[in-house]
């Protein structure tokens, strides 16, 4: 049986404040749990996600701070060592890691507020994904637990792309969990914010799939 190919996911927005690196460092965790070996490369000058690593006792998932400039380089490693995902966080306004960073993907999540000004920030990042012909996904970040400005939110970026149905719901925990290195599954596994990211993640590992998938030969065999 053959290994599963490693898969390349950027988490990017040309938007400061849309909860990017807590919706990576939180993928990963539930990645780590699904099986899936995984590594997340810290593109982010402000090093937040390297901040949350830090404060971990638990080895993985992995994190290893680069510069864009080693970005190829640093995924190779990952092949070679036998991950199954990379997750790569980036800085959250336009310049050329961000560009790097979906081009070496195979799969973007664009994390976004159901606000005027995240919204309106939006279309850039979807010009630059759709140049370099990438798969992509919109999730709703920071969110009221109900109400009309995330329906509202949800039909306007439908009309840019892929919204994933699990929104992510502003809380507390989120905050809490981060500032000791860890994830929301690993600080209070029995909460609600725990049952919104293992909704998350398994939506978006089965949407990528679907996606990128391509299959080969030596994958029907």
């Amino acid at each position: 049986m053959n290994r599963r190919a490693m898969r390349v996911i950027s988490f990017v927005t040309q938007k400061g404040g849309a909860g990017k690196t807590t919706l990576a460092v939180n993928c990963a965790v539930a990645a780590e749990k699904s099986g899936r070996k995984t590594l997340i490369l810290d593109l982010d000058p402000q090093g937040s996600a390297e901040s949350w690593y830090q404060d971990r006792e638990a080895d993985t998932p992995r994190l290893v701070k680069i510069e864009s400039w080693t970005l190829p380089e640093a995924i190779a490693k990952a092949h070679t060592a036998g991950y199954e995902l990379v997750m790569i966080d980036t800085p959250g306004r336009d310049e050329p890691s961000v560009t790097a960073a979906i081009r070496a993907s195979d799969f973007c999540i664009i994390p976004c507020r159901p606000t005027p000004v995240d919204m309106k920030a939006t279309p850039p990042t979807v010009a630059t994904i759709a140049r370099l012909h990438k798969a992509a996904v919109f999730v709703l970040t920071q969110t009221p637990p109900r109400g009309e400005r995330v329906r509202e939110a949800e039909v306007g970026l439908a009309m840019l792309g892929v919204v994933c149905p699990v929104r992510i719901v502003s809380r507390a925990v989120y905050q809490d969990a981060h500032g000791v290195g860890l994830g929301v599954l690993e600080f209070d596994p029995e909460g609600k914010a725990a049952l919104e990211m293992t909704e998350l993640w398994d939506w978006l590992a089965k949407k990528m799939e679907k996606i990128v998938y391509e299959p080969k030969e030596a994958d029907i065999a």
